[in-house]
């Protein structure tokens, strides 16, 4: 059984119930360290209450809301990397409380040497990486563009945000050449792309394509995208100005433009009322299982988003003799008061 080679490892892992018995979002590992010392690190989750007992830090592997580090950087246990720290602190306007280090560190928590490893989600989103008592090597990923960096793991904890292989939208390489004809067609343009994130992947796409004006952002998709990237060029506010102006608003605000700007959407979802331009922040079905074939774990364990694709991805693994197990598997439930 999977479950009972994760214990072989040296591995439980655990859904925690919060005080109205629902379930906290994601997951939490417990292990021992080197000196024997019982660990528990919770992974993208909400904190607990100071009056609970605590887990030994909360990983917070990137900035989206979904990971939920609005609530975990409120603790002093918290663990992320500085550009995501100053990610948290702009998106929810909060004081960011627990410790940071850069991107490639390696930190002690608790006596737990932790590696982090570029995941390339956002500007820095960090995977962690450290060895239990018996030598097991953990990896949490997060949500992931590029795992070319990421080490290899005995048990791997990761997302499946387009795990499902039988579905279509989940099979997609970035269209780069529709957004740069896009952007130099000539007129004003829109790209809807979220303020965290996609944005600034935004920018660098078109300054890499040779863009070299001003682009037009909302204050705080500006304050994100000067403090997460080295050389963001000219950003401007979003009054128009110009005839060959160009945009990055939050797709909902596309509307908001002026009817002579061209509008378009960076996703790889289908439902928007805009054209669609294929640019994405994850791998795709195929990029998620050549990830796990690189990384060969002897388990992974998929933790990420809410829904059918874990399971969905967990399935096709073990399907091809990858051993997997899903988060809605996990059967070891307990309450707040676990650790």
């Amino acid at each position: 059984m999977i479950s009972k080679k994760l214990i072989d490892l040296g591995v439980l892992a655990l859904r925690q119930r919060n005080s109205r018995g629902n379930f906290k979002p994601h997951l939490s590992i417990r292990f021992r360290d080197n000196a024997g010392e019982l660990r528990s690190f919770s992974i993208d989750t909400t904190r607990s209450l100071g009056k609970q007992p605590q887990p030994d830090a909360y990983l917070i592997t990137h900035a989206h809301s979904d990971h939920h580090g609005k609530s975990a950087m409120l603790s002093p246990r918290a663990v992320c990397t500085d550009k995501t720290a100053v990610a948290l602190e702009i998106r929810h306007d909060k004081n960011y409380a627990g410790s940071m280090c850069r991107l490639g560190d390696e930190i002690e928590i608790e006596g737990v040497r932790v590696r982090t490893f570029p995941t390339e989600h956002t500007a820095g989103a960090a995977a962690f990486y450290w060895e239990n008592d018996v030598g097991t090597r953990i990896l949490v990923t997060g949500d992931v563009k590029d795992a070319s960096k990421l080490p290899p793991c005995d048990v791997l904890i990761t997302e499946a945000n387009y795990g499902d292989p039988e579905d279509p939208s989940c099979h997609f390489a970035d269209d780069l050449e529709s957004m740069k004809c896009a952007l130099f067609e000539g007129g004003p343009v829109a790209f809807g792309a979220y303020e965290f994130g996609k944005a600034q992947r935004a920018v660098e796409l078109m300054r890499d394509f040779g863009y070299e004006g001003a682009i037009r952002m909302e204050a705080r998709t500006r304050a994100l995208t000067r403090s997460m990237l080295e050389d963001a060029g000219e950003l401007a506010e979003l009054d128009s100005g110009g005839e060959d102006e160009v945009f990055v608003v939050a797709p909902w605000d596309l509307g908001k433009l002026p009817w002579n700007v061209k509008k378009y959407v960076l996703s790889c979802r289908a439902d928007y009322p805009y054209p669609v331009i294929k640019i994405s922040d994850h791998l795709d079905a195929c990029g998620l299982e050549n990830m796990v074939r690189k990384l060969n774990p002897e388990v992974t364990l998929v933790y990420h988003p809410g829904g059918h694709r874990p399971s969905k991805f967990s399935k096709h693994l073990n399907s091809i003799g990858i051993d997997s197990i899903s988060i809605d598997q996990i059967g070891n439930v307990l309450s707040n008061e676990f650790i």
